[in-house]
């Protein structure tokens, strides 16, 4: 085992350098719970729950499995909601065809407050990590004292402004990673994974290399590359233990998941996932889709309705490069499995 992933372990309480991501809509208890099983630090998303469900899904957690937690949560600046106009003009021919209406708006993604901070100091996770950039210095500081924080970098210069905000580890987002891209500084495209990899490394902060890694050769490349430990997501979206809708289970180890691209339209940012139908009609990137985390509210009857019928025709089919080749097996043998070819 190298220094580095020695480090992370030490760091963790992990049996083995893997991070199962914490992915909003596609994990939960049942993922967490069977990753830490395996040997990994399991996930938490917490961007889209209230305090108290925060509260009974780590006592779930912690009911049903020794080992490391991470929480993790957004930062992102919420605006002042927008006028949709334009967006839900868009979006009529849709609502026409599949004959629903626009109804009350789901749960936003909120950004981590002091409320949330005292549920992190009472619940004393192993780890906090953050996307979006990182909390203001006062609350930083307060989960600082009870957990060990990680950041998510895109490019080299939020890899060390991270490491200056005195992060225990920095996750380095490639570009070939699922889902969200974290950028907070600069507003770029992610940096391949390759390239920010031995950027975050070149903080001396230990590195967890995240970015279309689905297998042992993956993992181990990662970790011949200086990597503490990798950050997975796309890899367990095709567990049991994953959360996602039918059509999007269904894509998932076929030649249409590789058919992915960067996309505003189901969140209002930038985000990697398989097209879609209105992906393919509007076009990936509109700019009349109102800012994160707004553009999700119209699409949700939309959503609703064509999940209901196996489509994921408006759905955020989030996924990383290699989502055509995962395997369904269970999210702990998973694991348990890389591990063992890795080693």
């Amino acid at each position: 085992m190298s220094p580095a992933a020695a480090r992370f372990l030490a760091l963790t309480g992990a049996r083995l350098p893997i991070v199962q991501a914490p992915m909003a809509g596609a994990g939960g208890v049942a993922l967490a719970v069977a990753a830490i099983r395996g040997g990994a630090l399991g996930s938490l998303p917490c961007a889209l729950l209230t305090s108290e469900q925060v509260r009974a899904q780590v006592a779930e957690v912690r009911a049903a499995v020794s080992g490391p937690l991470n929480l993790n949560f957004f930062c992102h600046v919420l605006p002042a909601p927008p006028d949709e106009g334009a967006w839900r003009a868009l979006l009529a021919p849709y609502y026409t065809e599949e004959d629903v209406t626009p109804g009350d708006p789901p749960p936003l993604r909120r950004p981590f407050d002091a409320a949330m901070c005292a549920v992190v100091e009472e619940l004393r996770p192993e780890v906090v990590s953050f996307h979006f950039g990182l909390p203001d210095a006062g609350l930083l500081a307060r989960v600082k004292a009870v957990a060990s924080v990680f950041g998510n970098a895109t490019t080299a210069a939020e890899a060390h402004w991270l490491a200056a905000q005195g992060c225990d580890a920095v996750i380095a987002q490639g570009a070939e990673a699922g889902g969200h891209a974290g950028w907070f500084l600069d507003g770029h495209r992610p940096t391949p994974l390759a390239a920010l990899l031995d950027a975050v490394v070149a903080t001396g902060v230990p590195a967890i290399a995240a970015g279309g890694i689905i297998d042992a050769a993956g993992v181990r490349a990662a970790l011949n590359a200086r990597a503490a430990a990798v950050q997975l997501g796309t890899a367990y979206l095709a567990t049991p233990e994953s959360t996602i809708s039918a059509p999007y289970r269904a894509l998932l180890g076929t030649a249409a998941a590789a058919d992915a691209v960067f996309t505003n339209l189901l969140s209002g940012r930038e985000a990697r996932g398989i097209r879609n139908r209105l992906m393919r009609e509007l076009g990936p990137v509109r700019d009349e889709a109102p800012a994160f985390p707004y553009a999700s509210n119209a699409l949700a009857p939309l959503r609703a309705h064509a999940e209901s019928e196996g489509r994921g025709d408006y759905s955020p089919l989030w996924a990383g490069a290699g989502a055509a080749r995962v395997q369904a097996i269970g999210a702990e043998a998973l694991t348990r499995i890389l591990g063992q070819e890795t080693e």
